[in-house]
C-alpha cells in the first residue's frame, strides 16, 4: 500500500475535511490523505453540534474568527448548493427578556454591523411573536444571515471532492507520533508510516497533545466542555419556527440554552456546558483517568473554576434535573412545558484555556516542528471551516 503522499491531514472532521479539499482546489493532482482514528468521519464534535450556520454576529471585529465566518459562511453556502448538501438560510432571532439584556443587544447588532452582516433589524414583542408566536420578548434582534445545515453530509462531501482519485480517508488510523526529515514529514500511525512534504492536524479534542508530541509548547491545555440538549417532542415542534438565541451574558463563558429547528426535522433545546471528565466521554457519568488528570492538573482549569463556580453549579444542576433546564428554556417561552421536552443528544466542546483560565476566544493555527496544528477552533469553526482552511494553507505554504 503506497504511503506516500502530497499533502497528510490528521483528523476527519470538518476543518480537516476543508483543508484536503481547499488544497486540492489549488492543486488540482495532488494525493491527500485523511487519517482518521475513529470508524467514520465526522464523529466528534463536527456531528455533535447544533448544525447552526453562523453569521458573525458574536465575534471581535479583526479577529480571526470574524473575518473568516463570514467568508466562511458564503463559502459553505456555494458548496453545499453546488454538491446538494441538505442547508436553508432561515433567519433566527436574538431574545431580550428585560431592559438590561435589550441594551447588550444594541451592543451586539454593533458587532455584527462592524462584522459585516446585512440586514439586522430590532423587533418589538409583537414582531418578535410574529415570527416566533411562542417566544415571549422584550425586545428582539433579527439576525437573517443565519441558517441550518448537515455538517456530517458537508464533511463527507468535502472528502470525497479532496480525495477522488488523487488520495484516501483512512479510517481506524491512530497517529502515534510526528517526525520531519529534511522536507520529508512522517506521521507515524496504527497502519504504518505515512510520508508528505506538508502535514496539518486538526484533532479537535486531542489537539493540545498532538501539537505536544510536534514541540509545540504554547501553555494551552484543552479542557472538555459537554453539552446536553432535549428534543422538543413531535408534538411540541411547532413551537419553533426556525432558531431562538438568548442574548449572551458577559459575565458568563459560554451562550445559554437556545432552540435550533435541525434540518433532517425536529427541534433541538440547549446545549448547558458543564465540565466533562472525559474528552470523549458523551455520558454523564463518563470518566476517563487521563483526561481528568490532564484537565484537573492544569492550574488554569482552577482558576476558571475558581471565577465561575456559580455558573458552573448552576450548570451541572440542569444536567441532571430536567426541571432545572426546562427553567432555563421557559425564560425565552413561558408556556414550555415539562411533557414538550425529551432527552437528546450531548456533544463536547474542545475549550481551549491558557495559563490564567481565561478561555481562549480565538481560533488558533501554530506551526510544529513537523505540521501545521489547529489547536483551537470553538464555534463558528464549522460554519468558518472552508476559510479556516485557506489560513491553513497560507502557513502550510511558509512551512
Amino acid at each position: 500500500m503506497n504511503h506516500t503522499f502530497d499533502l497528510i491531514v490528521v483528523g476527519g472532521g470538518i476543518v480537516g475535511a476543508a483543508t484536503a479539499y481547499q488544497y486540492r482546489q489549488r492543486h488540482p493532482r495532488a494525493r491527500i490523505a485523511v487519517l482518521e482514528k475513529e470508524p467514520r468521519a465526522a464523529a466528534h464534535q463536527t456531528g455533535r453540534n447544533s448544525g447552526v450556520i453562523h453569521s458573525g454576529l458574536y465575534y471581535k471585529p479583526g479577529s480571526l474568527k470574524a473575518r473568516t465566518c463570514l467568508s466562511g459562511y458564503a463559502q459553505l453556502l456555494d458548496f453545499c448548493a453546488e454538491n446538494a448538501v441538505a442547508h436553508e438560510v432561515c433567519g433566527k432571532i436574538v431574545v431580550a427578556t428585560d431592559a438590561q439584556e435589550a441594551a447588550r443587544l444594541r451592543g451586539l447588532a454593533d458587532r455584527g454591523s462592524q462584522n459585516g452582516l446585512q440586514g439586522l433589524g430590532f423587533l418589538d414583542a409583537d414582531q418578535a411573536r410574529e415570527i416566533e408566536p411562542h417566544i415571549e420578548a422584550y425586545e428582539a434582534l433579527w439576525v437573517p444571515q443565519t441558517g441550518i445545515v448537515d455538517y456530517v453530509g458537508m464533511t463527507q462531501k468535502l472528502l470525497e471532492r479532496a480525495t477522488d482519485g488523487q488520495g484516501s480517508v483512512r479510517l481506524n488510523c491512530r497517529v502515534h507520533g510526528l517526525k520531519r526529515s529534511g522536507s520529508i514529514r512522517r506521521v507515524e500511525t496504527s497502519e504504518g508510516t505515512f510520508e508528505a512534504p506538508h502535514v496539518v492536524v486538526c484533532a479537535g479534542l486531542q489537539s493540545d497533545r498532538m501539537a505536544a508530541k510536534d514541540g509545540v509548547r504554547n501553555g494551552i491545555r484543552i479542557v472538555p466542555f459537554r453539552g446536553d440538549y432535549y428534543d422538543l417532542t413531535p408534538e411540541a415542534a411547532h413551537k419553533v419556527r426556525n432558531l431562538v438565541y438568548p442574548v449572551p451574558d458577559p459575565e458568563f463563558p459560554f451562550l445559554g440554552v437556545h432552540f435550533t429547528r435541525m434540518v433532517e426535522g425536529g427541534v433541538e433545546c440547549g446545549p448547558n456546558a458543564v465540565f466533562s471528565f472525559a474528552r470523549e466521554g458523551y455520558a454523564k457519568t463518563a470518566f476517563d483517568a487521563e483526561d481528568s488528570a490532564s484537565a484537573l492538573g492544569f492550574g488554569g482549569t482552577w482558576r476558571l473554576f475558581a471565577k465561575h463556580w456559580r455558573y458552573g453549579l448552576g450548570e451541572y444542576e440542569r444536567a441532571f434535573s430536567k426541571k432545572k433546564f426546562l427553567t432555563a428554556l421557559q425564560k425565552m417561552m413561558p408556556s414550555l412545558a415539562m411533557e414538550d421536552i425529551i432527552p437528546g443528544r450531548a456533544g463536547i466542546r474542545a475549550q481551549a484555556l491558557d495559563q490564567q483560565g481565561q478561555l481562549v476566544d480565538d481560533f488558533v493555527i501554530e506551526r510544529g516542528e513537523a505540521a501545521v496544528h489547529v489547536i483551537n477552533a470553538p464555534s463558528p469553526a464549522a460554519t468558518a471551516s472552508l476559510a479556516i482552511a485557506e489560513e491553513i494553507l497560507e502557513r502550510v505554504a511558509q512551512s
